[in-house]
């Protein structure tokens, strides 16, 4: 098997990665996952695709992530996983739809508008 690449997003971070057949080593920015994503939780969250087709120690991923926090960066690799896995096999598509690790969130921060000190904020109003 050659190298199968996919892209995932959430809000502001990007995740590239590069699946190939190995041990279930999963490298992010050049360190380990329990060394970037020290939090048990988002851990769980990155390996949720690979878990629900059994496949946790099958593959090798190298990522290359940025932008936005944490919990956006995790959830940005949990879909480029996905993608990645349906490129290997297409069968599998319909498990992690049905789950919805193929849906990608797109809800992003609104802009903050002129005359306002937020979004949708209004300055503190009194009427004396």
């Amino acid at each position: 098997m050659e190298v199968i690449n996919a892209l995932g997003r959430r809000k502001s971070a990007v995740a590239r990665v590069y699946v190939s057949e190995g041990s279930g080593k999963i490298t992010i920015n050049k360190r380990d996952l329990t060394e970037y994503f020290p939090n048990p939780i988002l851990q769980f969250v990155v390996k949720q695709p690979l878990a629900l087709l059994d496949a946790v120690e099958k593959y090798d991923i190298k990522v290359n992530l940025y932008g936005g926090g944490y919990t956006g960066q995790s959830q940005a690799l949990r879909l480029a996983i996905a993608r990645a896995l349906v490129k290997i096999n297409a069968d599998d598509k319909k498990a992690l739809r049905a789950e919805g690790f193929m849906t990608r969130d797109s809800r992003e921060v609104e802009r903050k508008k002129p005359g306002r000190p937020k979004a949708r904020r209004r300055f503190q109003f009194s009427k004396r």
